[in-house]
């Protein structure tokens, strides 16, 4: 299960498992970001390679309009995940 809210400083936060279940939904709420995009990843419990294609076809597009996604508050377990599959290159991720 997913969670997705909208905070009030205007960050998005993830809540429960980005999997292939919810990678559609994702996608259809992170579509509709314009601008630079920050990701709270505090109560992100999993990620499948799934949920990582959501996060780089969003980053690509954002990119494409001179913008960024930014992720934050990523557990240790989360940032390991994205050092051994590259993505630790390709975004702004700042541990909690």
């Amino acid at each position: 299960m997913l969670e997705i809210e909208r905070l009030d400083d205007g960050d998005i936060k993830l809540i429960g498992r980005l999997d292939a279940a919810q990678a559609d939904a994702a996608q259809k709420y992170l579509d509709g970001v314009d601008g630079p995009c920050t990701l709270d990843l505090a109560d992100l419990e999993y990620i499948s390679s799934a949920g990582l294609g959501v996060l780089l076809k969003t980053h690509k597009r954002l990119m494409s309009q001179s913008s960024a996604l930014r992720l934050v508050h990523v557990s240790s377990h989360l940032a390991d995940i994205f050092k051994f599959s590259g993505f630790d290159k390709l975004f702004q991720i700042e541990t909690s």
